[in-house]
């Protein structure tokens, strides 16, 4: 299989490989959505919370996406600045039912964009409201108001509504990352 590798390389048939970061708090669907990215056969039936981090692969049109599933419990987001130098998009997952914890979000999101790592580099964040499906959640605007997404001006950033377990609102927020990933040299 090398040669063959070589040969679409060589071509420009070879999909591009890139390495994005998935953060968020624990419970917020992070696992869930990078399951849901994968093709059906490969897919897990039994999601369990992420100790530490994973590493998954789904491909999409003209990429081949190796996400870092980082775990979102309090004791191991210290961990994710280790990864922020090698990725190349970031996706962040946010809880739209959990209110309370919303104050938590925005101090990690800016903790994140704050960082040395990060902070001067064009690096696209595709944020994903998830749980969307749940009594209590409230709406993709107003999640990007509560973390005020809008004082992010130096970096391409979008938001997706998504409920996880259904799929709703994943390939919308996949599309816009292929695309900028394409378009902004990291």
């Amino acid at each position: 299989m090398g040669l063959l590798d070589r040969l679409s390389g060589l071509l420009g048939l070879k999909k591009k490989e890139v390495h994005v970061l998935c953060l968020g708090l624990d419970n917020s669907g992070k696992t869930t959505i990078i399951n849901k990215l994968k093709p059906s056969n490969a897919q897990s039936q039994d999601i369990v919370p992420t100790i530490g981090f994973s590493i998954e692969k789904f491909k999409s049109s003209s990429l081949s996406f190796t996400v870092f599933d980082m775990s979102g419990q309090g004791r191991y987001r210290n961990l994710w600045e280790h990864y922020y130098k090698d990725g190349q998009a970031i996706i962040f997952v946010i809880d739209s039912s959990d209110k309370l914890r919303m104050v938590v979000a925005k101090e990690e999101l800016d903790t994140l964009l704050n960082h040395p790592d990060i902070k001067h580099r064009r690096i696209p964040i595709l944020f994903f409201a998830n749980k969307m499906d749940l009594r209590d959640a409230v709406t993709s605007v107003k999640v990007s108001q509560l973390l005020c997404l809008e004082n992010i001006k130096d970096k391409p950033w979008h938001i997706c509504a998504s409920d996880a377990i259904k799929g709703e609102g994943l390939q919308e927020g996949v599309d816009w990352l292929q695309d900028q990933i394409q378009a902004v040299k990291t």
